[in-house]
């Protein structure tokens, strides 16, 4: 049997799925996003703070400037305002400044309802704005987004 073939054949059935990055501190609240974004039948990839998410996707000072293969291939990003270490709000103006990332929807989730924040991360681009705890009519609101990706 060619293990590469079988390989490249799980590899195609990934990319042809929405592939989401879920950024969060709280464990439960990954898993929530991950089961909730499953239900469109999303590839989901989670990182526990803003510098993991940068890690993953080739953006971080320390890396050098040429974009790895798994930021290429994110066609969203889901993260939480509050974390230690970088917010929310510094990930997506990362994401934003990055030429080969700027154009993937990120979406902020805050379990406060700050209308300054909502205004602030909206005017650098997020694409919504979510109030956590998350729920499927949340997902819902991405779905028309996700199918696009």
């Amino acid at each position: 049997m060619d293990v590469s073939a079988s390989f490249s054949s799980v590899s195609n059935d990934d990319e042809q799925k929405p592939h989401v990055l879920a950024v969060d501190d709280s464990l439960v609240d990954r898993k929530i996003v991950e089961k909730l974004l499953k239900t469109f039948s999303c590839k989901v990839t989670t990182a526990e703070s803003g510098m993991r998410a940068l890690e993953y996707l080739g953006l971080r000072d320390d890396q050098d400037n040429t974009l790895n293969s798994n930021g290429s291939k994110v066609s969203m990003i889901i993260t939480d305002y509050c974390m230690p270490g970088m917010t929310g709000y510094e990930l997506l103006k990362k994401v934003k400044e990055s030429s080969m990332l700027k154009e993937v929807p990120v979406v902020i989730m805050s379990s406060e309802n700050i209308p300054t924040r909502i205004n602030k991360c909206l005017k650098e681009g997020a694409e919504m704005f979510m109030l956590k705890p998350l729920k499927q009519s949340d997902m819902n609101k991405l779905r028309g987004q996700l199918m696009k990706c």
